[in-house]
């Protein structure tokens, strides 16, 4: 062999390796969520509820195992896995992705207002999805102990307690250690859900009945309340749904839909199928029909795998998570949160301490307050079924918009499966009661913390614009001598809010310490509503029209999934060429602004409003951190700022 061929033949190997680590990653991650679901969304179904006593019998499960069929395949197979993943934003997707891709389209303020409020709605129940998934999954695997020994129910909940708290300690850890890791156990255990599947439609061939949707017409003929009701239940068989588009950006398209249609969907239905055969055969395990389907001798190992692949399950919207958080932060609906990168080559796997121990709390808090993964379940689907109805109609919002298709295609389309979700977002109102109220309430507080931080912002952005001043007038100043300042040797940042607005810090410094560095750079960061920026497109520099001043004005322009590292951008500024000749950049000196809020009577926005914003202000991560500057060589100056 040449050396040719046998450099060829390396890439093509290393290539191979990265795909197949890809799905490897997207099975340890992606999917943990949605292949818990057999765990527990046949039993929901089943279990006793005032509001549908189900009978076990031959219509209702048939009907039942045929609805979960078509509703993972039309909502999970169709919209997600091959329609809603068309509309990714540069390779990243969710919910807040779609709203970006609408920001870069000519819409009325009103219209893409309204779009955005409803998106932070949805986003605000996919945090509320973040917590609820890791304790109904954690809780629904050690619920197996007490079929394994009735008498080991006592430690149901602290053992899952003990396990959530060592899997948000790990996330530190990162994305890409967390897939490798978990990858081969998701195979194992969709491996071991086909296998069960496989042994109870041997006992019972006849399910494959449920494969036909005139099974779940018929149930919803013959039984219409109960079988509408049952909904409620059967959308658990498509948590996760959210997260997989979420974390398009981790691992992208073409991994996730391998993984999906070649392993994991099967291994789904021939589970439901099997735990439908199971029901038709014995109608008193509905109680359990997951493990009941496992063989006595099975029961530990399962119990074992099972506890695994919920751990798993817990990850992926946990990563889900993380991602919304940093699109919010970027898009300007969450204040600024540390974010590490936890891989050096996959710029979406990021880990976000303050969600991470903000969502263990709030997890840990569910598991002792609802004890059960059946109490969980009521409130587990409306969580689920409201981000996907959002998620459901920006995205065909986003198609008429877009309009490569005929409209009227996409209106039949969209109006088609727009009624499929609010069917089941119907059943699910139904059970606000039972414990629906809590991913709304949550959901609410949620979405009123994000729309407060916006529009305090905006109050706040409006202040500083009073205060700071035009740049071209100050600088105008300073050449006409009118503000008396003294020139000393080296380079000064100063950070800059927007273009062409003098810099708080740097007025601050001019006015109280009349000195100003003899090459001074404001930098301005700029994020437009797109994941990532080409390096081309990355530095603009304007000339301010005094070059002998030393001042330079340069925007550095980032998208909302790129890591902004300040000092990396001066030297890229500086080989650009500056105004004033190459910069000693390694010893330049930065100022930033630290302005303290202070709340006022005047209109905008509600005072508790105010007050809410200024206590979120609190949580705003260190600009010195954030934008990776050096400790030693950076300054804050305060102000206040009144809103």
């Amino acid at each position: 062999m040449s050396a040719t061929e046998a450099t060829e033949t390396e890439s093509t190997d290393t290539k191979s390796g990265a795909k197949a680590a890809l799905l490897l990653g997207a099975l340890g991650v992606v999917f943990g969520d949605i292949g818990t679901s057999p765990l527990y969304a046949v039993q929901t179904v089943f279990s006793h509820s005032a509001l549908r006593p189900v009978a076990v019998e031959q219509t209702a499960i048939y009907g039942a195992v045929s609805l979960i069929f078509w509703s993972v395949t039309v909502m999970v197979s169709v919209m997600y896995l091959l329609l809603f993943m068309r509309a990714d934003n540069d390779g990243e997707g969710g919910l807040l992705s779609l709203v970006a891709l609408l920001r870069q389209r000519e819409l009325s303020q009103r219209l893409l207002l309204g779009l955005a409020t409803m998106a932070v709605f949805g986003a605000a129940l996919f945090f509320g999805d973040s917590m609820i998934t890791p304790a109904i999954s954690v809780l629904s695997a050690m619920e197996g102990l007490e079929i394994v020994n009735p008498s080991l129910e006592k430690i149901v909940v602290p053992g899952a307690l003990v396990i959530l708290l060592f899997l948000f300690a790990g996330q530190r850890y990162g994305t890409a250690r967390v897939g490798r890791a978990f990858g081969p156990i998701m195979v194992l255990w969709f491996g071991a859900l086909a296998l069960l599947g496989v042994r109870g439609i041997a006992q019972h061939p006849a399910v494959l009945q449920a494969l036909s949707p005139h099974w779940a017409i018929r149930y919803l003929v013959e039984e219409p309340l109960t079988a509408f009701l049952s909904l409620g239940a059967v959308v658990l068989a498509i948590t996760g749904a959210e997260a997989v588009y979420a974390d398009m950006g981790h691992f992208g398209k073409r991994p996730i839909r391998r993984a999906w249609f070649f392993l994991v969907f099967p291994a789904l239905v021939l589970n439901y199928l099997g735990q439908g055969a199971f029901l038709a055969e014995d109608p008193s395990g509905a109680s359990n029909p997951f493990f009941l389907l496992v063989p006595h001798w099975a029961r530990i190992p399962m119990l074992v795998l099972a506890t695994m692949a919920t751990i798993i399950a817990s990850q992926a919207v946990i990563s889900g998570a993380f991602s919304v958080a940093r699109q919010a932060t970027r898009l300007g609906y969450l204040p600024r949160v540390r974010v590490r990168h936890t891989s050096p080559d996959a710029p979406g796997q990021i880990y976000v301490p303050f969600v991470n121990w903000l969502l263990m709390i709030a997890v840990l808090t569910l598991v002792v307050m609802f004890q059960s993964s059946h109490r969980l379940a009521a409130a587990y689907g409306v969580a689920v079924i409201g981000t996907i109805t959002v998620t459901t109609t920006l995205f065909f919002v986003l198609q008429w918009v877009r309009a490569k298709r005929p409209r009227a295609q996409i209106v039949a389309v969209g109006v088609f499966f727009l009624t499929f979700v609010l069917v089941f977002l119907a059943a699910n109102l139904v059970k606000v009661g039972e414990g629906g109220w809590l991913p709304l309430g949550t959901g609410t507080i949620i979405f009123v913390v994000l729309t407060t931080w916006r529009r305090g912002r905006e109050l706040a952005d409006a202040s500083r614009d009073k205060m700071e001043g035009p740049l071209q007038q100050f600088v105008d100043d300073l050449h006409s001598h009118e503000i008396p300042v003294q020139r000393v040797k080296g380079c000064a940042v100063f950070l800059s809010r927007g273009e062409g607005s003098t810099p708080m810090a740097m007025r601050a410094n001019v006015e109280h310490n009349h000195t100003l560095h003899a090459h001074v750079i404001v930098l301005t960061l700029n994020t437009p509503p797109i994941p990532r920026v080409p390096a081309e497109e990355r530095l603009k520099v304007h000339d301010l029209g005094f070059s002998d001043d030393g001042i330079s004005q340069v925007t550095a322009t980032f998208g909302y999934e790129e890591n902004t590292s300040l000092p990396e951008i001066l030297r890229q500024a500086d080989e650009d060429g500056l105004e004033g000749g190459r910069l000693d950049v390694e010893n330049a000196s930065y100022f930033v602004s630290a302005p303290d809020l202070r709340i006022t009577d005047s209109p905008g926005m509600a005072k508790w409003r105010k007050h809410l914003f200024a206590a979120t202000t609190r949580v705003t991560s260190d600009p010195i951190e954030f934008f990776e500057l050096p400790r030693g060589r950076t300054v804050s100056l305060g102000a206040e700022i009144e809103i």
